[in-house]
C-alpha cells in the first residue's frame, strides 16, 4: 500500500445527486481504490476530513483557459476552487487549426478575446496543441473543442458571406481532422465573426461531422436579446437536422427589456428532448456577463477583419453609421445592439492592452470617457485603434430570477465562462463560480441542495463531454476529487476580481495532491482528455 493516500470519515457528496454519507476513500495508483468506513490505515498517508466534504473535482464546462494553461500551468485560482478539469475551445475561439496564411489571422481573432497572442502559441491542429500542454505539463486536465472561428479563417479568412460547397467540404475535412486526434467537439459563437458569418448550410454540415465522429455542438447563440427565441429554434434545428448532440453556451436573456424569456427557452428544451434531442446548457451563476469591446459593434464592421473594421471607422459617414447602430440600435431583434440596450454605464472596462489607456481598468465606460473629455462612442473607436481591438469589457446585463431559473433547471451544468488576462480586472467569475455554486448559493440563497450542485459540477458535464472514468466517486474511477469546507466562499468581487476562494482544503488530479492543507503544491499531473483515457 505504499504510496497510499486514505481520506478518512469523509462527508462524501458522490457526484450522483445522491445524499451525502460517511466513509473513508483510499486513493491508489491515480485512481480510487476504495470506498466504505472504517478503511485499515496502515501504510497510507492520512488525511482526517473531518467535517468537510469529499467530491468529485469540479469540471469547468465553459471557460478560456486555452492559452492561460500554457502560460501558468498551476492554475492556482482554479485549484483553489477545487477545480479538475476544463473545457476550453468555447464560443468559436481556440488556438487552432490553421492552414495556409490562417495563423496571423488566428492570432488577430484570438487575441481580440484574451489579449496578444505569440504566432508560437497558434497551432496548426488540435495534436500540436495538446502535444505543446503534455510537454509541459498542467496541474489541471483539459478538454478542447475546436473552435469554428478558426476552421472558418483557414478557409475562408474573414470574408463576411456565405461559404460555397467546396468551402463548407473543406471546413468539415478539418474539423474531422482535429476531432480523430482527440479534440471534444465544435464550439460556434454566432455572434463573434467570423463564425457569425456562417449560414445554415454551413452549420448543419459541421454538425453532421460532429455527429459523424460521436462528439458534442455547442453554441453560443446568434442573440441573448431580442432574437433569443429565434436563436434557440436555429440551434435545435440544427441539432435535429444533423443528429448531433448539443450543449447551449450560457443560457440567458440579456438586456432589461427581454427579462423573463428563460422559462420559455427552457420549455423549449424540454420539448425538444421530449422529441429525441440531445441537448443540454451550460450557465454561470452572476449576473454580468464579460466578453470583448468588438462585441459592441455590429458583425458586419469586422467583414473583412480589424484592419476593415479600423478603415471603416476612419471613413465619417461609415463611422456614424456605426454609432447609431450602437448607440440607438439595429432595429433587428437578431442584432441587437448591447449599448442600446443596457447604456454605456452598465458596461465596465476589465482588460486593457494599451498601457496609455491601461488606467481606465475597472470603470464604467460613460465615466472613464468623461475622464478623458470625450463621447463614450470615441473612446471604443480609441481602444479598437490603440488597444488594437484586444479590450475586455464586464457587461452588467441579467436578472436574478432568470439566472436562477437556468442554474436551477435539471439540464444545467456548471461553467465559469471565465476570461484570464493576468494583470488586468476580470470578471471575478473565473475566481469564485465554484465556491460559489456549492457554497452561497446552497447556504444563504437555497437555490439548491448541496448534492444537486455538485452533480451539476461533476457527474452532469463528465457525461457532457464523455468522460467515462471521472466526475462520480466509485471504485475504479480516477482520483479527481476535492475536499472542502461548509464555510466554502467565493472572495472575489467585481472591485477585487483576483481574490482567492477558501476553503478547499485539498485537490487530487489523477490521484496527485495539487492542493494539500490549503497550499498549492506545484505538481503538474494532468492529462488532456478523453484522448488516451482508458
Amino acid at each position: 500500500m505504499s504510496g497510499d493516500v486514505l481520506v478518512q470519515d469523509a462527508r462524501i457528496i458522490d457526484g450522483t445527486g445522491a445524499p451525502w454519507y460517511r466513509a473513508d476513500v483510499r486513493i491508489r495508483d491515480g485512481r480510487i481504490a476504495a470506498i466504505e468506513p472504517g478503511l485499515d490505515p496502515s501504510g497510507a498517508t492520512l488525511v482526517p476530513a473531518g467535517d468537510r466534504f469529499l467530491a468529485p473535482g469540479f469540471i469547468d464546462a465553459h471557460c478560456h483557459d486555452d492559452l492561460i494553461t500554457l502560460r501558468e500551468p498551476a492554475r492556482i485560482e482554479k485549484l483553489l476552487q477545487g477545480v479538475t478539469t476544463v473545457v476550453v475551445g468555447n464560443c468559436s475561439f481556440s488556438l487552432y487549426p490553421t492552414r495556409g496564411g490562417s495563423g496571423d489571422l488566428l492570432r488577430q481573432h484570438f487575441g481580440a478575446l484574451l489579449g496578444e497572442t505569440a504566432p508560437t502559441e497558434i497551432f496548426s491542429d488540435f495534436a500540436g496543441y495538446r502535444a505543446a500542454l503534455q510537454g509541459q505539463g498542467a496541474a489541471l486536465n483539459l478538454v478542447s473543442l475546436v473552435g469554428h472561428g478558426p476552421l472558418r479563417l483557414a478557409v475562408m479568412g474573414y470574408q463576411g458571406r456565405a461559404a460555397t460547397t467546396a468551402e463548407r467540404r473543406a471546413m468539415c475535412d478539418l474539423l474531422a481532422v482535429q476531432l480523430r486526434q482527440g479534440a471534444a467537439g465544435l464550439s460556434l459563437g454566432l455572434v463573434y465573426p467570423p463564425s457569425a458569418f456562417a449560414d445554415t448550410d454551413e452549420l448543419v454540415a459541421l454538425a453532421r461531422t460532429v455527429r459523424d465522429h460521436g462528439k458534442l455542438l455547442t453554441a453560443h447563440l446568434r442573440s441573448y436579446e431580442g432574437g433569443l427565441l429565434t436563436a434557440v429554434d436555429e440551434f435545435l434545428a440544427i441539432l435535429a437536422e444533423s443528429g448531433a448532440a448539443g450543449l447551449l453556451s450560457h443560457l440567458q436573456s440579456a438586456g432589461r427589456p427581454y427579462w423573463g424569456r428563460v422559462p420559455t427557452v427552457l420549455s423549449r428544451l424540454e420539448a425538444a428532448r421530449g422529441d429525441g434531442l440531445d441537448v443540454t446548457f451550460d450557465m454561470y451563476p452572476y449576473l454580468a456577463g464579460s466578453s470583448y469591446l468588438l462585441q459592441l459593434l455590429p458583425p458586419a464592421a469586422l467583414d473583412g477583419g480589424y484592419d476593415a473594421l479600423c478603415d471603416r471607422l476612419r471613413d465619417p459617414a461609415q463611422r456614424e453609421a456605426i454609432r447609431r447602430w450602437i448607440e440607438e440600435g439595429s432595429g433587428d431583434p437578431h442584432q441587437s445592439s448591447k449599448i442600446s440596450l443596457i447604456g454605456w454605464d452598465s458596461v465596465q472596462l476589465s482588460a486593457i492592452g494599451a498601457a496609455g489607456l491601461k488606467h481606465l481598468e475597472g470603470r464604467r465606460f460613460d465615466a472613464a470617457a468623461a475622464s478623458l473629455g470625450i463621447t463614450a462612442f470615441d473612446l471604443l473607436v480609441l481602444l479598437v485603434e490603440q488597444d488594437a481591438g484586444q479590450t475586455g469589457v464586464v457587461l452588467f446585463q441579467l436578472d436574478v430570477a432568470d439566472v436562477r431559473a437556468a442554474c436551477c433547471h435539471r439540464l444545467h451544468i456548471g461553467g465559469s465562462d471565465g476570461l484570464p488576462r493576468p494583470g488586468t480586472r476580470p470578471h471575478p467569475r473565473g475566481y469564485g463560480s465554484f465556491p460559489r455554486f456549492v457554497g452561497r448559493l446552497v447556504r444563504d440563497e437555497g437555490w439548491f441542495p448541496i448534492e444537486d450542485a455538485v452533480r451539476r459540477l461533476t457527474s452532469a458535464s463528465a457525461q457532457r463531454f464523455g468522460l467515462v472514468d471521472r466526475g462520480v466517486i466509485r471504485v475504479g474511477l480516477a482520483a479527481d476529487l476535492v475536499l472542502f469546507a461548509p464555510t466554502i466562499i467565493d472572495e472575489a468581487t467585481f472591485d477585487a476580481p483576483t481574490r482567492l476562494a477558501r476553503g478547499v482544503s485539498h485537490v487530487w488530479v489523477n490521484g496527485e495532491a495539487v492542493v494539500r492543507d490549503g497550499q498549492v503544491t506545484d505538481r503538474r499531473p494532468g492529462r488532456v482528455l478523453p484522448l488516451g483515457d482508458p
